[in-house]
C-alpha cells in the first residue's frame, strides 16, 4: 500500500495563500492596464487611437488567426464572386463588365447566401461599384453592378 507523504498542513495553507495573493496582485494589475475595467486605478492606461495596434488583436493571438483565417475564406468568396459576374455579365465598350443585381441574386443565391455583403465588400476594395448603401431583394433587382477589375 501507497504511502502518502505528510506535508504539514499550515504549509498547504500557506501555499494557497501565496498562490491567491499572487493571482489577486496580478489582476489588479490587469485591471489597471484594462481601459474597459469599472475599478479606475491611478496610472491608468489611456486608450491611444493614433497607435498601430489600436483596435488589433495582440500578435500570435488565437484571434489573430481567426481574423486572418475569416479574411482568407472572405477573399475567396468575393474572387468567386468576381468570376460569377464575368461569366453572367455582359461586356460594355468600356470594357467594363456589368450585371444587375437581380440576376446576381438569382445566380449567387444558390451558391451563397451572403451575396450582399460580399458585394459590400467588393466595393470597399475597389473592385466593384454600384449605386446605393445596401441592396435588397425586388426593390433592386434593376440597379447595376460593375466589375471594375
Amino acid at each position: 500500500m501507497e504511502q502518502r507523504s505528510k506535508i504539514p498542513y499550515s504549509r498547504c495553507v500557506g501555499d494557497l495563500k501565496n498562490t491567491w495573493q499572487s493571482w489577486a496582485e496580478e489582476h489588479v494589475e490587469y485591471q489597471r492596464c484594462n481601459p474597459f475595467s469599472t475599478n479606475t486605478l491611478p496610472g491608468s492606461a489611456k486608450m491611444d487611437i493614433e497607435h498601430a495596434e489600436y483596435g488589433r488583436p495582440k500578435a500570435g493571438s488565437r484571434t489573430e488567426e481567426r481574423g486572418k483565417d475569416a479574411n482568407r475564406h472572405l477573399s475567396k468568396e468575393l474572387e468567386e464572386l468576381c468570376l460569377i459576374i464575368k461569366r453572367i455579365g455582359e461586356l460594355g465598350e468600356d470594357q467594363y463588365t456589368r450585371v444587375t443585381f437581380g440576376k446576381l441574386f438569382e445566380t449567387y443565391v444558390t451558391i451563397s447566401n451572403k451575396l450582399v455583403g460580399v458585394l459590400l465588400r467588393g466595393r470597399k476594395h475597389g473592385l466593384l461599384q454600384f449605386e446605393g448603401e445596401m441592396l435588397w431583394q425586388g426593390r433592386d433587382d434593376h440597379v447595376v453592378i460593375t466589375l471594375l477589375e
